[in-house]
């Protein structure tokens, strides 16, 4: 059966329409579609770059803030010949630095006090060999044997067992004290020679 000139321009007619209606619809999909891929793209690139919160560590303290290089307040009471000689042998051979704390100038006594990093880390040759009770702390620490005391802010270690007293000064700032005696124990054995009985928690 043919179709009717009305039908025939219906026909017509809608084509065009439907082919409105398709390339409107295309046009949505795209405008929805861009913004989407946009922010998909955004979220992986930022879930794919490098995390460098844990590649870059905050400095540590001792790093983050100045170092003051002023003369470090120390006393430096009269020596005997003796103990003065030995002092010098001393300060002579102690190294430059301390693990990472650098050798700071003393206000006085050079010849027999150091002084290293800030807060500083003290060395005081030549002063009184400590009384050693039963409960106190005695410790072997590089061939050298050390009387310990706690103080506020600082420990502080003794030799027992030299000819000359070592005076070791750690403030709590720098953790274990022991560890940074170990290098000036080194030194003391080198310069300083060992008297007197030692005490029995050395022994061993």
């Amino acid at each position: 059966m043919s179709e009717s000139p009305g039908e025939t321009r219906r026909a017509k007619d809608a084509a065009p329409a439907a082919d409105r209606t398709s390339r409107t619809a295309a046009l949505v999909a795209t405008a929805v579609a861009l913004p989407v891929a946009l922010l998909v793209g955004t979220l992986a690139f930022v879930n794919l770059a490098p995390d460098n919160s844990t590649a870059n560590p905050a400095p540590s303290p001792s790093a983050a803030r100045p170092q003051s290089t002023a003369p470090v307040e120390m006393a430096a009471p009269a020596l005997a010949e003796r103990p003065a000689t030995v002092c010098r042998a001393l300060l002579s051979q102690l190294p430059a630095s301390i693990r990472d704390l650098p050798q700071r100038p003393v206000s006085a006594g050079p010849e027999q006090n150091a002084a290293y990093g800030d807060p500083a880390l003290t060395v005081a040759c030549g002063g009184t060999e400590p009384e050693v009770a039963p409960t106190d702390h005695i410790y072997l620490v590089n061939a050298v044997c050390w009387h310990g005391v706690e103080e506020a802010d600082a420990t502080v270690l003794t030799t027992l067992d030299r000819e000359t007293a070592v005076t070791v000064r750690v403030p709590h700032f720098y953790g274990e004290a022991l560890q940074w005696a170990a290098p000036i124990a080194t030194t003391v054995v080198a310069s300083v020679p060992s008297a007197g009985p030692v005490p029995s928690g050395c022994t061993s």
